[in-house]
């Protein structure tokens, strides 16, 4: 049971060379750049003025650095969990998105339609949500009365979950845009379950340059 008035805060890691250069991270292990500390330092600041009670993030070094600039201003702990990495998408992992075009165009298309695909060989987008959203829920459980959850992934990720989480089918999670590097979203919760109620905020609008774009 979820307390009364709790808040989820999903926030993507900072920028690294991969995003710069559009090219497909998943689950490959990619760190942050100078820019990206300095965004996960910033937005670290804002989330903490937020008085969050716990943080959770992925143990892919690009989350787990960006929770660390939270956890060093909040004294909160982290907690990694490996089910909150990055959609696994195999052939795709490592190529630009001009590559991916060239080499998976039909596989890419068919993933922007909504349908049921296996990006490079790797894992549906609903199966990324059945790993990462029962983690996010397992955390919120643990919240107290208008307790505030702030969980650090990635794009892809973020964006099943709270698709997931809305009760939204999974051919409607297009719909939800993409977040750029060190923006979060929040939840909360409604009469009938939880609400959205900001995206991709904690910056005048950026491009977005990742995995989910």
């Amino acid at each position: 049971m979820i307390s009364r008035g709790c808040r989820i805060i999903l926030w993507r890691h900072g920028q690294t060379a991969w995003n710069l250069e559009r090219r497909f991270q998943g689950s490959t292990d990619i760190e942050l750049t100078e820019t990206g500390v300095s965004q996960a330092k910033r937005a670290a600041r804002l989330l903490a003025s937020l008085k969050p009670d716990a943080i959770v993030a992925s143990d892919l070094s690009r989350a787990a650095a960006t929770a660390g600039e939270l956890a060093a201003l909040t004294g909160l702990e982290v907690t990694h969990d490996a089910g909150l990495q990055e959609t696994y998408a195999g052939e795709w992992q490592g190529l630009t998105h001009d590559e991916i075009i060239t080499r998976f165009g039909d596989q890419y298309d068919a993933w922007k339609r909504g349908e049921s695909v296996r990006r490079g060989g790797g894992e549906l987008e609903t199966e990324v949500a059945d790993r990462a959203a029962p983690i996010v829920l397992r955390h919120a459980e643990k919240l107290p009365e208008n307790g505030t959850l702030v969980v650090v992934s990635h794009g892809g990720t973020i964006r099943t979950t709270i698709g997931r989480l809305l009760g939204l089918e999974s051919h409607h999670w297009e719909g939800l845009g993409g977040l750029s590097n060190c923006c979060w979203s929040v939840l909360g919760q409604g009469a009938r379950g939880w609400r959205l109620l900001e995206h991709n905020a904690g910056t005048l609008p950026e491009p977005v340059l990742g995995d989910d774009d």
